[in-house]
């Protein structure tokens, strides 16, 4: 059994992707981390008993922050906010999701800025370690004060309401707590607020997206290797000194990948070797030579790298994120006093996802370029049209296998323009401007899933140019293990048959990285 620490400090998505990948994976917060969280909470204790003004904690919420709460409310205060909150509608979200921004809020509250008590800290833990999920709805926040209506149904689970998915079922949470004989917990002054209040949610979703995207970059990088074999590619277009020349860390990264990836193969060309064949004469002619690849071909080191640029960024901004106390007021201890401000806001996310899904819908031009490429043999003027196998005219190949690589791209392009920038106030404009930070998480992940689909359907083009090609034995090792995975699955097409279950099959190997 796997053990992640939680500390407040350093938590990393590879932790976060343990726990959801791998059921035996649990958290743990060591006894110091605890100390540290309940010194946080005697603070706050102490000083709602003098009666300060603090916000949230004996005032109301909002535009309401001008009521003051009386004494014996202040419990009754943080009860009604989690559960006004709990407004979320639509879908429930994936659980992998949840569990994801469970684990970060944890990470947060044991930062010990937030007043959370130890009780609390322990039942978020024993929650996330049993893998009982609270049922989360798509829609509802725009992430100013952070993702409230998400987290406010987690925080509702925790006192024993609303409904989990435990063991593959969805029950009500009481039931659940009273079959496994935990307690509802009970709530203290600003517990709610403090569970509530935070980019936690897209975070979660943010971690769950930069993981697909280096298995999407991965995959784009070796198809994009094998294609370079297809055409015979010439090697001069990702060598080393040419990339130095333009020494971006992804183009230069990019191009180190295809270089490994090829080394192994038969199939390319040295510039040097059509230099020897000139033999100019007293005019014009056409050699049958490609000089120089078509871009798709020819530039992905020059493509992909913004992408792996971006990735990394996004990883940073996350990592930050999820290592950061995101709730308001802050309980400064050692000052002895609160710091009210707006660490809540989603504006990181928000824009560094929608800078990466703007990237990732790029990568998914780039495949569908590459299937037309192949699929359309006035273009590549080596293949037979839609590389059909069988009679041409009477069989049609893969001719209807660009149409889902092409509506699905489209479709990746409308929901390119950024959500970032879709702010409208609300809250009775106290959120006068917010960052949309959870919309933008949740539709980055469907341009991923789109980006997952196209590739899947360059990989069956690609291994159909193979077998007409008969170039099975000269692939690189790389391609060589891609085409044996996708024929697997899917046989290559002479007759013309119902492919798309086949299909769907492989999508679904892709994404979860059973092809890669």
């Amino acid at each position: 059994m796997k053990t992640i620490n939680i500390d407040g400090k350093s938590l990393d998505l590879d932790s976060i992707l343990s726990v959801l990948n791998d059921p035996g994976t649990k958290v743990n917060i060591s006894a110091s981390t605890l100390k540290k969280i309940q010194k946080s909470a005697d603070f706050l204790g102490k000083e709602i008993i003098n009666s300060k003004v603090i916000y949230g904690i004996n005032t109301g919420f909002g535009p309401m922050a001008s009521h003051l709460m009386a004494r014996d409310q202040i419990v009754q205060l943080q009860e009604n906010l989690i559960r006004s909150h709990a407004v979320g509608v639509g879908d429930p979200m994936p659980e992998k999701f949840v569990l994801a921004a469970m684990i970060i809020r944890l990470n947060t509250l044991a930062e010990g800025y937030s007043g959370a008590s130890q009780e609390l800290i322990q039942q978020l833990k024993i929650f996330i370690n049993k893998r009982i999920i609270p049922v989360i709805l798509e829609h509802g926040g725009v992430g100013a004060s952070g993702d409230l209506v998400q987290l406010a149904h987690i925080a509702l689970a925790l006192i024993g309401e609303g409904k989990v998915n435990y063991q593959g079922k969805t029950r009500p949470t009481s039931d659940v707590l009273k079959q496994l004989k935990i307690k509802p917990y009970q709530l203290r002054p600003k517990e709610g607020l403090s569970l509530i209040n935070g980019t936690s949610f897209m975070s979660g979703i943010g971690s769950v997206i930069c993981h697909d995207s280096d298995m999407l970059l991965n995959l784009a990088i070796k198809t994009g290797a094998w294609s370079l074999e297809l055409v015979n590619g010439y090697t001069d277009g990702f060598s080393e000194k040419l990339h130095s020349l333009r020494p971006h860390k992804g183009q230069v990264a990019v191009a180190r990948k295809l270089r490994e990836l090829l080394a192994s193969s038969k199939l390319l060309k040295s510039r040097e070797l059509i230099n020897k064949q000139v033999n100019l004469g007293s005019d014009v002619k056409e050699i049958p030579e490609f000089v120089q690849e078509v871009y798709s071909i020819r530039c992905i080191p020059q493509i992909l790298g913004p992408i792996y640029d971006t990735l990394q960024k996004t990883k940073q901004v996350i990592e930050t994120e999820i290592n950061s106390v995101t709730d308001n007021p802050i309980v400064y201890v050692d000052k002895k006093t609160f710091l009210h401000g707006g660490n809540f806001h989603g504006d990181y996310i928000s824009s560094s996802l929608d800078q990466l899904k703007m990237t990732l819908v790029r990568l998914t031009m780039l495949s569908e370029r590459r299937v037309n490429f192949f699929l359309n043999h006035n273009v590549n003027r080596f293949l037979p049209p839609f590389i059909n196998l069988n009679k041409i005219g009477l069989n049609l190949g893969l001719q209807a296998l660009q149409f889902p690589a092409t509506s699905t791209t489209a479709k990746s392009q409308t929901l390119a323009y950024p959500q970032y920038v879709h702010s409208i106030p609300t809250n009775a404009d106290n959120q006068d401007i917010v960052s949309m930070g959870t919309d933008s998480a949740l539709i980055t992940t469907q341009v991923v899933d789109n980006a997952f689909v196209v590739l899947a359907i360059e990989l069956v083009t690609l291994a159909q140019a193979v077998d007409y090609l008969k170039y099975q034995n000269k692939l690189s090792k790389s391609s060589n293990e891609l085409y044996k995975a996708v024929r697997r699955i899917l046989p290559k097409v002479v007759e013309d048959r119902m492919i798309g279950y086949d299909l769907t099959m492989l999508v679904s190997e892709v994404k979860k990285g059973v092809i890669k």
